[in-house]
């Protein structure tokens, strides 16, 4: 999209120039400050990207600006265009309102109430008028009408209506039709590429038989996108579908419910951590002392149980390496269900992976009553171990047949691989250990000192806290762009530079400040910038894998995360107390 049409785009919801952020599902764009409350809702609510900074799949980049273009955004308004609205006291943000709570009370009704969508009359036997919307939504997908299309599933129809007369669902016939944005709608909206007609073909099958060839692999990414989404975040590649390569098939043989909320909800939580790198890598310095920084954690989803809620807000608890670590024992058990060559039952493995995450958050040692979820979370005793059902073998002499060597192959396999990944535990562990014990030397230290000289209540102007957290953000911003951009070599240099504005900042404070959360911030500070500058320089390495480097740079991020909180904490103090 060219320059010139892009500096008339507005903000969907308080109508700011430029806006850099898009809203998948709702069809919308939306501006930095208005993004900031969307990500707060939740992937069930709106799906956020940025326009330049995500990746996107072609088709549907094109299927949202179509959609805005097209005026989407009047779906999600419809009640705002009666002339009556304004008399009863509705109407919409503007670029001046603040963000809370002006933008946020609008918005969520917007999106999350739909307080401003048409209704349709209320009638006696919802499931009918259900029903008769899919219908229309079957017949529509066939045009490039997307906002028609949008506005059905705004009110209801859904997407993987199965047509009892027809014998196939909306998005069999999109493919036929080779409406690949029609495909990427329906797709947003749970879709399932791999349904079956009533002559067992797929909406796949349909697109190839029709010629429709783009879109047939299309909907093959789509089908393998959770996986794909999991196997990316880890090693920063993906399948090559059309050559047939599939690391791991989505429609699992055995598959098991209880894995498959897991992963999707993974799934939420890697979208999350994604996202919010973007987001900072976006923002200016002003944005980072703000409240908008960061989304700490999953929202509620109001459709899920409260024990799913808590748990999949316990992912947040996770460090990146023991992140990517549920990520590869879901991956690796996606896999054993499709090859189906495990002695475990689907159940049991489900239940030792949930146990990892409730015994990870076990072991960490955090306070419980520390706020760290939504008030739906709360800590619950782990799991009881489950242990897989002894199979036990013939062990007599007989001859060994080719089925019992490949289960002893298997199983040292397996046990190599665990033993492998322990290891890697174990140093992880070390690693943490060791820095504990010089936060534990740092401590006594400023312990020490403490005794031995007064406190000072001393703290220095504002203006100098900000200019130095200017320069900051501004070095954390390359270190990100650098990150985005794969350029590990760019890591070090770059964390010298926050490095050494870090020290400056800390300069700036007395030796032995006596207020506790200055203390507690300059040791954030100095401590993160300290880690940060140990994992640039495991990035300069080069006998690192792919895996080992996107662990490096998620702990890197994290570390720019927390070098901006102990920033923003030190002006939000600084400011108070000189004000006062």
């Amino acid at each position: 999209m060219s320059k010139r049409v892009r500096s008339r785009e507005v903000c969907a919801d308080c109508s700011a120039p430029e806006p850099r952020w898009a809203s998948v599902n709702r069809g919308v764009l939306i501006c930095d400050e208005c993004c900031s409350i969307h990500r707060g809702l939740g992937r069930h609510s709106s799906q956020v990207r940025h326009l330049t900074h995500s990746p996107w799949p072609h088709s549907q980049l094109q299927m949202v600006q179509t959609l805005y273009g097209n005026g989407a955004n009047s779906i999600w308004e419809h009640s705002l265009l009666d002339p009556s609205s304004s008399v009863s006291g509705k109407r919409k943000a503007n670029p001046q309102d603040r963000v809370h709570p002006n933008k946020t009370e609008f918005i969520k009704a917007k999106y999350q109430m739909l307080a401003y969508v048409h209704r349709m009359p209320c009638r006696e036997d919802d499931s009918v008028t259900a029903k008769d919307l899919s219908k229309q939504l079957h017949s529509s997908v066939r045009t490039g009408n997307l906002e028609t299309c949008l506005r059905l599933l705004s009110l209801g129809a859904q997407a993987n209506f199965f047509h009892p007369e027809k014998g196939n669902t909306p998005l069999h016939i999109a493919a036929k039709a080779g409406q690949i944005l029609q495909a990427e709608l329906l797709a947003v909206y749970g879709a399932d590429p791999g349904a079956l007609d009533s002559s067992g073909k797929t909406p796949i099958d349909y697109a190839r038989q029709a010629g429709h060839q783009e879109l047939a692999e299309r909907l093959v990414e789509i089908q393998y996108e959770l996986t794909d989404r999991l196997t990316f975040y880890l090693c920063g590649r993906r399948p090559d579908h059309r050559n047939g390569q599939h690391f791991i098939i989505p429609q699992m043989a055995d598959s098991n419910h209880q894995f498959e909320e897991l992963a999707m909800d993974v799934y939420d939580e890697v979208d999350r951590r994604e996202t919010d790198a973007v987001w900072l890598a976006t923002q200016n310095h002003s944005t980072l002392v703000t409240d908008t920084t960061v989304v700490p954690f999953l929202p509620v989803n109001p459709e899920y149980s409260s024990t799913r809620n808590q748990g999949r807000q316990k992912l947040a608890r996770f460090s990146a390496h023991e992140f990517a670590t549920l990520v590869i024992d879901i991956l690796t058990d996606a896999k054993r269900r499709q090859w189906g060559n495990s002695c475990e039952s689907p159940k049991d493995n489900v239940e030792l992976i949930l146990q990892g995450i409730d015994g990870h958050h076990n072991s960490e040692g955090q306070d419980n009553d520390q706020p760290d979820y939504d008030s739906v979370a709360s800590d619950e005793d782990p799991v009881q171990e489950a242990t897989c059902g002894d199979k036990s073998s013939d062990l007599s002499d007989g001859p060994i047949t080719v089925q019992e060597f490949m289960e002893v192959k298997s199983a040292l396999t397996a046990s190599e691989a665990k033993i492998q990944q322990l290891l890697k535990v174990n140093c992880h562990l070390s690693e943490e250990l060791r820095l504990m014990q010089s936060k534990v030397k740092y401590a006594q230290l400023a312990a020490h000192q403490q005794e031995e000289g007064e406190e000072d209540a001393t703290l220095p102007c504002t203006e100098d806290v900000i200019c130095k957290t200017e320069q900051i953000t501004k070095n954390i911003q390359e270190l990100l762009r650098a990150a985005q951009e794969t350029k590990h070599e760019s890591f070090l240099p770059c964390s010298e530079k926050i490095c050494m504005a870090v020290t400056e900042m800390a300069a700036l404070f007395p030796k032995r400040p006596s207020s506790e959360t200055v203390r507690g911030s300059l040791c954030l500070l100095t401590s993160s910038a300290s880690r940060l500058h140990r994992e640039c320089q495991k990035a300069a390495e080069h006998n690192l894998s792919p895996s080992d480097i996107q662990l490096v740079t998620q702990q890197v991020i994290q570390c720019a995360y927390d070098i901006a909180k102990a920033a923003k904490q030190l002006v939000t103090v600084t400011t108070k107390e000189n004000n006062n």
